[in-house]
């Protein structure tokens, strides 16, 4: 019985150390080599960090208004207002400048879809310089 007790011992203390070594991401030695992602990698790195739920929406908003499909459009993009808006004080820290380009572009954007009669060429541009603020970010990261 003492011999299952100090197994059992030894093999939680391994896991904990496993464990703990795999939550340590946080805290990486000095003489650790560093990889970072660049932009070809990970389409969506910025300084801002992975875009991509919010450059996916803005997307399927952009395909919308060129299929002319204003209204669903305009449905489409309250979803990347909230979840941007949920999501700004994570992100506007880490790039405040970059932040607000992005931020003032989807306001842009939901100007022109909400307007009492929008028009399909306010809103294709608007949605074209939206898709490019996420592609100018992109090379920043």
């Amino acid at each position: 019985m003492r011999h299952a007790h100090r197994v059992i011992r030894h093999f939680a203390l391994a896991t904990t150390l496993v464990v703990l070594g795999l939550n340590a991401g946080c805290s990486k030695p000095a003489d650790a080599p560093t990889h970072q992602v660049s932009a070809s990698q990970n389409p969506s790195a910025s300084k801002l960090g992975d875009l991509s739920q919010f450059h996916a929406i803005a997307a399927e908003v952009g395909a919308l208004v060129a299929n002319n499909d204003l209204a669903a459009a305009k449905t489409r993009i309250k979803d990347l207002e909230t979840s941007w808006d949920a999501a700004e004080a994570g992100i506007k820290p880490r790039a405040a400048s970059d932040w607000h380009v992005l931020d003032k572009a989807i306001d842009r954007a939901l100007e022109a879809l909400r307007a009492s009669t929008p028009n399909p060429a306010d809103c294709k541009l608007a949605m074209d310089n939206l898709l490019k603020a996420f592609d100018n970010l992109k090379g920043g990261a």
